[in-house]
């Protein structure tokens, strides 16, 4: 921005021409300083955020969605597809983002089940490589941004490494390891509402299998479900709700900060848009028509009208052994709740999955 002024300071008047000439190129130069400025303001606000992880998403010209497969049953326990397989061995780098811990990798994932390509980035505890821990396998909590969101935030924004690790170090918090893939799927401001969408996208498949599969192949992970969580703000809290009580064999733990539990609540929730789908992705529908009740722990926490309701909704359907703790929080939707609520949120749920010693 301060180019653009300069420039228009130095070229003000020097425009060549007639009267309506210099007016016009006048009135662009004061467009061109208005534009940079939103601009810089926009980049500068994105930055402190990570709403958006590159200018594809954006713009909404990024599509990570290689191939729609049809997936087989979800039968399996956590992260396995259910058939004898390989393993699939990642490269990890440094994230490169100044405002992302250093020692949060990277990895490129392309999905083998739901034909979805997308980053993840994977944090580590403490005890990780410690040698007292050389054998021991960690639990793991996915993390997923709201949207539009980045798969940077929890760690640049929300600080839950660095809030965690001195915790996990003191042994407040259990050591988990944590994840967090890319949500943002499809271009076009297309919210994929973290589900299977026929012809679409497999954006359930991605987070409930391929990225947790990948997980086990590369790092010393419990296979178990009871040592799996997943947890989410806004739009990932909603999915966070929805993928806990739909894959119990997979999710011992699920947290919701500000979700909510209609799709539609998103305006560019492609969910939303079939009746059927929207029923089917209502975690609260999900419980009410579940065979068995899930053994599922949930954390659900909002303002009063912005997702305390709909923790409360969730606590009237559920039942045992579903648990759930509906907490009201005050404020704006913002990481400035959120992010303070994390030692609390995590406390809570070394409480569901307890370190192992």
């Amino acid at each position: 921005m301060p180019i653009s002024i300069a420039a228009a300071l130095l070229l003000w008047g020097r425009v060549p021409g007639p009267r309506p000439v210099q007016i016009l190129s006048r009135l662009v130069m004061i467009l061109f300083c208005q534009v940079t400025a939103v601009t810089m303001v926009f980049v500068m606000v994105n930055n402190a955020n990570l709403i958006y992880g590159n200018w594809d998403d954006l713009l909404g010209t990024g599509d990570h969605v290689r191939a729609v497969p049809k997936v087989a049953a979800d039968s399996a326990g956590s992260g396995s597809d259910g058939k004898t397989r390989a393993k699939v061995i990642q490269s990890f780098k440094s994230v490169g983002d100044p405002k992302v811990p250093n020692d949060v990798q990277h990895t490129e994932l392309k999905g083998e089940l739901s034909g979805v390509d997308g980053e993840v980035l994977v944090w580590l505890p403490p005890q990780y490589n410690d040698p007292a821990y050389k054998d021991k396998n960690f639990p793991v909590v996915e993390l997923l941004p709201g949207w539009p969101g980045s798969s940077k935030t929890w760690y640049g924004t929300l600080k839950v490494s660095d809030q965690l690790k001195p915790m996990m170090q003191r042994g407040e918090v259990t050591p988990f390891i944590l994840v967090s893939p890319r949500t943002n799927l499809l271009g076009d401001d297309v919210d994929t509402g973290c589900a299977d969408v026929k012809d679409k996208v497999n954006a359930d498949t991605w987070l409930s299998r391929d990225v947790p599969q990948m997980v086990l192949d590369n790092f010393r992970a419990d296979p178990s479900a009871d040592r799996w969580a997943v947890a989410g703000y806004s739009a990932g809290g909603h999915c966070a709700a929805k993928l806990a009580v739909e894959h119990p064999n997979r999710y011992r733990a699920g947290i919701s900060l500000s979700g909510y539990n209609d799709p539609a609540q998103e305006p560019h929730s492609l969910t939303a848009k079939d009746p059927a789908l929207r029923e089917k992705s209502n975690p609260v529908n999900i419980l009410k028509t579940a065979q068995t009740p899930p053994k599922t722990a949930l954390y659900v926490s909002g303002n009063k009208g912005d997702g305390y309701e709909a923790a409360l909704a969730l606590k009237d359907a559920a039942k045992p052994p579903t648990t759930v703790t509906p907490v009201e929080t005050t404020g704006p939707h913002a990481s400035d709740v959120w992010k303070p609520m994390v030692p609390e949120i995590f406390k809570w749920l070394s409480g569901i999955i307890p370190a192992q010693h």
